[in-house]
């Protein structure tokens, strides 16, 4: 069996759908930057890990190509909340659940508001994080269901942020393995798993939380309307991009070279 380190989030589910009944996998879930820690320490075959996290491991990893969760515009869980203007950022509270998000946000403090506030890690709680920073870096579902406007805050949606900046989707995280952890029957029942999530949006909202209503009907929209499942041409761009922006900050080193497997060749490439 492949050992399969998967993500809570909602955003994920997705991805997984139907993956447990698949003998092929042994599933786990966890937080992004413990899927990447498993990932890394070799105690999982393959993990939906932070895409910064492909450049921070013992390498050479391969990542799948088709399914990944991605953006183009706003994403809605991933943000930076704050009663300042963004260019009066001196500190932040970091959310560090997923290290792509941290980069993502140093990237867009530093170069669309030429800011580089101090990072303070905290546990992701609004009111204690900007009690402690000028603003605070939240992601995950927490972020998906924070009402900023009753909280006094601006959000400023990362993903929505990176588009206008780029012209390009962002790629939040992606299936990553060691060398020949997958081969194609793997490979396509990964595409196939993701294919039947997408189809199933709206029974993962429901089924995600069972007993609330309005926040089956925020996360339909949102499996709907701002995540997206499919790694094409634009998001490989866009991830090119992200790691390019990352190396120039010292964030993570990218020599260029990405080994992306396509079941449809057989290998990577």
């Amino acid at each position: 069996m492949i050992r399969l380190g998967a993500v809570g989030y909602l955003n994920a589910r997705p991805l997984v759908f139907g993956l447990e009944a698949d003998p092929r996998f042994d599933v786990r879930y966890d937080i992004p930057s413990e899927c990447a820690r498993l990932l890394h320490a070799h105690e999982i075959d393959v993990g939906l890990i932070p895409s910064i996290e492909y450049l921070r491991g013992p390498r050479p990893y391969t990542f799948v190509a088709g399914p990944a969760v991605t953006s183009c515009g706003p994403v809605a869980s991933v943000a930076i909340y704050t009663r300042r203007d963004e260019r009066d950022i001196r500190t932040i509270a970091m959310d560090t659940s997923s290290r792509t998000s941290v980069a993502l946000g140093e990237i867009v403090l530093r170069r669309r508001f030429g800011v580089a506030p101090t990072a303070v890690p905290m546990p992701p709680d609004l009111d204690a994080m900007l009690g402690r920073a000028d603003a605070a870096l939240i992601i995950g579902d927490t972020a998906l269901f924070l009402d900023h406007a009753a909280a006094g805050v601006r959000k400023i949606d990362l993903g929505d942020v990176w588009t206008t900046m780029t012209g390009l989707p962002f790629v939040y995280a992606f299936w990553t393995g060691w060398p020949d952890a997958v081969g194609r029957e793997d490979a396509e029942a990964l595409e196939r798993a993701r294919d039947a999530g997408v189809a199933h949006a709206d029974e993962i909202a429901a089924a995600y939380h069972p007993d609330d209503v309005a926040r089956q009907a925020v996360a339909r929209r949102y499996l709907r309307d701002n995540i997206r499942y499919f790694l094409g041409d634009a998001e490989i761009e866009g991830l090119r991009t992200f790691y390019a922006y990352a190396s120039e900050l010292g964030l993570a080193a990218f020599d260029g070279t990405l080994r992306i497997y396509h079941a449809e060749h057989h290998g990577a490439r």
